[in-house]
């Protein structure tokens, strides 16, 4: 009987690849959303696809893993990007992902850049986006958080919210625009992520530089205390295409303001593919290299998330081996179909097992 990844992979060369890949997208994001919004197909998608629960339950199954207070069913959860509105959140979770990181939501609603804007790199296995923080806005994307979260399921599910600045937002007034979806957001959040890499937005990368960060990121954490009444985690996502010494001095600036930790990385510019980043398979060296960079320069205290070309278990365990407490994939879900993630995380689990019994 052919396996669930050679019936996807049928599927994906001789139907998906012909269908642009925004609207293949958009298709398969309300079949996950559907699935997720009923209990009896969350249970059928976790017994057949998602199975991470009865690994993690297994007798010899390695210690949860705890990051934020929260347990985790294993390290790989779904990039900012896949879900921009958290209408998806349970359906990823039945399917295997440990966290959702959604987003990237903005103070404002926008429509995005126009289409196309989405891509298939299909001999690097990468995807080339110029998106443009298509999102309802911080207003809706909270009301559907505090949907979620009034529900056992919704409570239960570890998710991330990562934001953007508006782009008619001016750059002067950048810091106010995050604080407000920060402020509006933080109270369903277990995490929080300043995006500052995304290269769609014009001039949204300059906001790296420490002294333009600054501004934010004290801004961000202040507002979502204030609004959540506890410390809530806030971490900031860097490019690839930074520096080495552009990376220490963000990870500087994190420990200074005593941020949560760093999420590395976003999609890189430097491809030949036309506008737009690149995700997937193109990114994973260096990707690594910047995560070792972060946790070598950030220490053992902080949180790192490590994303960019991870497409099985073995690249999850070079990406924790570099310093990620958690790992992040967009691109491989894409190209490996639904039930990957739920794959690779009990293979990691499994490759936590080994590694616990032989210490």
């Amino acid at each position: 009987m052919p396996s669930q990844h050679s019936l996807y992979d049928l599927l994906y060369r001789t139907v998906l690849v012909r269908t642009d890949a925004e609207r293949a997208h958009h298709a398969a994001a309300l079949a996950i959303e559907a699935a997720g919004r009923f209990a009896p197909t969350r249970a059928l998608l976790g017994a057949t696809l998602g199975r991470t629960a009865a690994a993690s339950e297994a007798p010899g199954a390695a210690a949860p893993l705890t990051v934020f207070g929260r347990h985790l069913t294993g390290p790989l959860g779904t990039a900012a990007g896949f879900d921009k509105d958290a209408r998806m959140v349970l359906g990823l979770v039945a399917l295997g992902f440990s966290h959702v990181e959604i987003g990237t939501v903005t103070a404002q609603a926008q429509p995005g850049n126009d289409r196309p804007r989405l891509f298939r790199v299909v001999a690097e296995r990468a995807l080339r986006n110029r998106m443009g923080f298509n999102n309802a806005g911080c207003d809706a994307v909270a009301l559907r958080l505090a949907r979620l979260r009034r529900t056992r399921a919704g409570a239960a599910a570890v998710v991330g919210v990562n934001i953007g600045k508006t782009k008619v937002t001016p750059a002067d007034d950048a810091a106010a625009d995050y604080a407000r979806s920060a402020r509006t957001l933080a109270p369903y959040a277990d995490y929080l992520v300043v995006n500052v890499s995304s290269p769609n937005t014009p001039g949204l990368r300059d906001l790296q530089a420490t002294s333009a960060l600054r501004p934010i990121l004290q801004g961000v954490q202040e507002a979502a205390d204030a609004a959540s009444h506890r410390r809530v985690p806030v971490l900031v996502k860097i490019a690839p295409d930074l520096s080495d010494d552009g990376v220490r001095d963000v990870v500087a600036l994190v420990t200074e303001l005593d941020l949560a930790g760093v999420v590395a990385t976003n999609t890189t510019i430097r491809h030949d593919h036309g506008d737009g980043g690149v995700s997937g398979a193109p990114l994973r060296m260096r990707a690594r290299e910047v995560v070792a960079l972060v946790r070598a320069e950030l220490g053992r205290e902080k949180v790192v998330i490590g994303v960019g070309g991870v497409e099985d278990a073995a690249d999850v365990a070079a990406m924790r081996a570099a310093g990620a407490d958690l790992v992040q994939a967009y691109s491989a879900f894409v190209y490996r179909g639904p039930a990957w993630p739920g794959r690779v995380n009990r293979a990691a689990r499994a490759g936590f097992s080994r590694a616990a019994a032989r210490a």
